[in-house]
């Protein structure tokens, strides 16, 4: 069973976008912290209702979010 919920988030074109890796989540905000709490939000309404461990994941299962630099990032 899977302890951690992972989502990445990534500058889009005008955007930031938030996609799940272990769930079909994508949300979007115009800031980070924006992103963060729509993920926030989109995973309580994803799980609410169901049971987690039918999805895989153990009883109370923790929210991992990787942020992607781009490659001007890189460079500094």
């Amino acid at each position: 069973m899977k302890h951690i919920i992972q989502f990445q988030v990534y500058k889009g074109e005008n955007a930031y976008v938030g996609e799940g890796i272990n769930l079909p989540i994508v949300t979007q905000g115009a800031t980070l912290d924006e992103v963060v709490n729509n993920l926030k939000e989109a995973l309580a309404l994803h799980l609410e209702g169901e049971n987690p461990a039918d999805l895989g994941f153990a009883p109370q299962p923790s929210a991992l979010v990787n942020f992607e630099l781009d490659s001007d990032y890189a460079k500094a």
